[in-house]
């Protein structure tokens, strides 16, 4: 079994979210996001460390606020960066050197399936970097700033990214050191797709929802209530998918 440090990223500003209180820490169903999404991960046998990256300013009132959770969940708290990838950075600096593979996950992707995770950590054992990722299903329209349709985009092909992103360590470590400091990557997929190693996707569905705005909160605790009730793994159906 490979060993896995897990970073969990709750350190962006979440300017779309709105509200007095940034997504992480908002309330899913009276716990905050950022637990939930640390809980998918701290009763696995493979899992030797998680580290939560919170912004600087939010550094000492989590360390005060969460000390019981910070404890009792084997939590490392670092502090992030300005953007992602620099909160990244940062928190392999931390990185356990007994870790075979690193996972890093979103603070505020809280409905993920225990199968797509020993799934996406399988994969990325074999190949080195894995990542999990969804079809895109709808019709795709390329805008102009004027608002107008510029063009259909054939969705053949093209999935949309998601988390968790998993990694040997060299291969991401070595991806990040040898950024550079005009590249702005926006997950870490695309920073080892820069190195020239390649990246396998494991095909999810769009029950992995980020939280980005706050009308995506009551998706969210309808997709955890409904997916806790499913057996491991169960697929979404058509007519399922379809009511949300």
């Amino acid at each position: 079994m490979a060993k896995v440090s897990v970073i969990i990223t709750a350190a962006g500003a979440g300017k779309r979210f709105g509200g007095d209180v940034k997504k992480p820490f908002a309330l899913l169903d009276n716990r905050p996001v950022f637990i939930r999404c640390v809980e998918l991960f701290i009763n696995r046998p493979d899992v030797v460390q998680t580290i939560l990256t919170v912004a600087p300013e939010d550094h000492d009132v989590v360390r005060e606020k969460y000390a019981a959770n910070l404890m009792l969940m084997g939590l490392r708290l670092v502090k992030g960066g300005a953007e992602r990838y620099e909160s990244i950075r940062l928190a392999l600096e931390h990185l356990d050197p007994q870790a075979d593979l690193v996972c890093v996950h979103d603070g505020v992707r809280p409905c993920v399936l225990e199968n797509w995770i020993d799934q996406v950590l399988a994969e990325a054992e074999k190949t080195g970097a894995a990542i999990l990722a969804a079809p895109l299903t709808g019709t795709i329209k390329r805008v102009a700033d004027s608002g107008v349709i510029d063009a259909t985009v054939s969705r053949e092909g093209l999935y949309e990214a998601q988390t968790p992103q998993v990694f040997r360590p060299k291969i991401l470590l070595d991806a990040y050191r040898a950024l550079p400091p005009d590249f702005h990557p926006t997950d870490d997929a695309q920073v080892v797709e820069r190195s020239g190693h390649p990246v396998a996707i494991v095909p999810t569905d769009r029950r992995n929802i980020k939280i980005t705005t706050g009308a995506d909160m009551s998706l969210a605790a309808a997709l955890c209530k409904d997916m806790a009730r499913q057996p491991k793994g169960r697929a979404m159906g058509a007519f399922e998918e379809a009511q949300w």
